[in-house]
């Protein structure tokens, strides 16, 4: 099973507040960096983004990454 690392986001972004649910929903344990308060996180996302600031930004602890999942490619990537 994937284990997320971080989560890279905004608290005006709605998928982002979705993913959060999922995830708190299933007691998915997460680190969350806030892209516009942070600004070494917003870096990172936008490396992770290719120069692009989408939201939400996962990245697993095997260094993997999704970007703007829907909770069905979150759950298949978290049963892996």
């Amino acid at each position: 099973m994937a284990k997320i690392k971080v989560i890279y986001g905004t608290e005006w972004c709605g998928d982002c507040t979705r993913t959060k649910k999922y995830l708190d929903k299933r007691g998915i344990p997460y680190a969350w960096i806030n892209a516009d308060s942070n600004a070494e996180g917003a870096k990172k996302m936008e490396e992770l983004n290719r120069g692009g600031g989408r939201v939400p930004t996962i990245v697993f602890e095997d260094g993997s990454v999704l970007i703007e999942p829907t909770n069905k490619e979150l759950k298949k990537k978290l049963k892996e």
